[in-house]
């Protein structure tokens, strides 16, 4: 999930202007970046519900769902849809579950090694680095988006399967994540925003342990979904 940390300020390389500090509308992009990977450093897990528009397809179709998200580093995520229809998602740092009840299907699929972020989801979760895995730009606000927020554009320095670039929107002042916007490579459109965001709350693992129903077929992936 992602770029946050529990009320932390953000600290920057010796010599930097103090009155460049004041806000993130003051950084440019590779300072604003710097920023986001310190907070993002500091947080160990967060909670906070979410909802999810997606718009791809030939017709352009735009689906929007909620639910509530868990996330704990590294690589622990859970998300769980609850409207319109139930669906979960849950990463225990080794396997990534998806399970939607209505299909009586669980999918299953091993997360990447070390610090590959092969969705952007996986982003949230401790994989991958912002400062060294991908390059950096100031962008308008994306529609949709808390008005206020900042926004930066994240375009990986190596091809990634599943995304092509991914926008982070964060509070001006915290830096406290606010929402985020991924395109992938068929030109669908994901856009996420939070709210009712809890930082170190104390998740334990038990947090996202999921169990295959009984009755389901299992279904192995080669990478998550």
């Amino acid at each position: 999930m992602v770029v946050l940390a529990s009320g932390m300020v953000a600290t920057f390389p010796p010599g930097t202007p103090f009155a460049r500090l004041t806000a993130a509308a003051d950084l440019t992009a590779p300072e604003f970046a710097q920023a986001l990977q310190r907070k993002y450093e500091g947080i160990k897990d967060f909670s906070a519900d979410f909802v999810h528009a997606y718009e791809g397809g030939v017709l352009r179709k735009l689906i929007t769902e909620r639910g509530r998200l868990l996330v704990k580093k590294p690589g622990r995520m859970r998300w769980e849809y609850a409207a319109p229809e139930e669906k979960v998602f849950v990463s225990d740092g080794v396997k990534m579950y998806s399970y939607i009840p209505e299909d009586k299907q669980v999918i299953v699929a091993t997360i990447p090694p070390q610090d590959a972020a092969t969705t952007p989801t996986l982003f949230l979760a401790g994989k991958g680095n912002l400062t060294r895995d991908f390059t950096p730009s100031l962008v308008d606000l994306p529609a949709g988006m808390p008005a206020g927020s900042r926004s930066l554009k994240l375009v990986p320095k190596s091809p990634q399967r599943e995304y092509d670039w991914l926008v982070l929107v964060v509070d001006p002042v915290t830096l406290g994540l606010r929402g985020l916007v991924t395109v992938d490579a068929q030109g669908g459109k994901s856009s996420f925003s939070f709210k009712n965001l809890k930082e170190n709350v104390g998740l334990t693992d038990k947090d996202f342990a999921f169990k295959i129903p009984r009755g389901v077929d299992v279904v192995t992936a080669s990478s998550p979904p």
